[in-house]
């Protein structure tokens, strides 16, 4: 049984949606889909009809574009609403959420065990330059040309605003991994968002940094068990390894991001068993 992830499907793009259609089944395996699965509910039934039948067991966090609220959407919840709402729908599919236990991965390598923990934290604009001030960390971006479309379509409802939306899941997860951590068992830690701020690395628009994690996670791979990282978001797949740990970009991406020619399948990446090492010990591996 091996355990795959992927994420930024983005199935508002018909390619995407097509080419999801064309994964082969795995029915021994896992697979991790760590967020902007698309920007609605029929999005995540699409992808959840595709997928359940085709994986043995199927994990799911949020990505920024799953918890927009459009203005056409027949269903416009805001907020934490929206969100427990995509988690209903996972549930329904039988599939892991930040909301449910941590699931005991079913094989041991090497004598470890492994918990696949599913968690959802966003951003508080503190992937900026010291010299900002968060409340002027939007602005700093804007100068440059960049503005998520999230300050629009992101809502934090009722929290005041996404920051504490943001800080109100930090100590949520803490806790949580810090529960887990006592089971003895490693962490295959699951987040849309990096967790460093050293692996956001658009050279284009280095300004979109702000919405893109918290500085509040930068240890977490040091502080808890954690044999692998998983995230998306950034579309820049690759491996990357800080203090030793595994950190993995794993975004399909909008269909400028990814070859139709390979198709979907070849993006899937092995969490577990961890691969076999290749020649490097820091820094990343570029995919196709």
């Amino acid at each position: 049984m091996k355990l795959y992830a992927i994420s930024d499907l983005h199935l508002a793009n018909a390619p995407n949606r097509e080419a999801l259609r064309e994964l082969p089944p795995h029915p021994d395996d896992g697979l991790i889909v760590a967020g902007d699965v698309g920007e609605s509910e029929l999005h995540l039934y699409y992808a959840l009809d595709v997928l359940a039948p085709r994986f043995k067991a199927l994990y799911w966090v949020p990505g920024n574009h799953d918890l927009w609220t459009l203005h056409h959407d027949p269903y416009p919840l805001r907020g934490e609403a929206k969100y427990r709402r995509m988690v209903e729908i996972c549930r329904g599919y039988g599939v892991r959420t930040p909301e449910d236990p941590y699931d005991p991965w079913p094989e041991t390598y090497g004598g470890v065990s492994y918990l696949v923990a599913p968690a959802f934290v966003g951003y508080d604009y503190s992937f900026r330059p010291p010299a900002v001030a968060e409340d002027d960390a939007v602005e700093w971006a804007a100068q440059s040309g960049v503005m998520c479309s999230d300050e629009v379509l992101l809502h934090p409802d009722p929290h005041p605003t996404r920051q504490a939306w943001c800080r109100e899941r930090v100590r949520y997860t803490e806790r949580r991994l810090a529960a887990a951590a006592a089971t003895g068992r490693r962490l295959v830690l699951v987040n849309h968002y990096p967790l460093r701020q050293d692996l956001f690395e658009l050279r284009r628009i280095p300004r979109f940094s702000i919405w893109c994690g918290t500085t509040a996670t930068e240890d977490w791979h040091r502080r808890f068990p954690v044999a692998a990282a998983v995230y998306g978001h950034v579309h820049i797949k690759g491996t990357h390894f800080r203090d030793g740990v595994r950190f993995e970009e794993v975004s399909l991406g909008y269909p400028r991001d990814w070859s139709r020619q390979h198709g979907v399948a070849s993006y899937l990446r092995q969490i577990l068993p961890e691969p076999e090492p290749g020649p490097w010990t820091t820094g990343q591996v570029r995919f196709h």
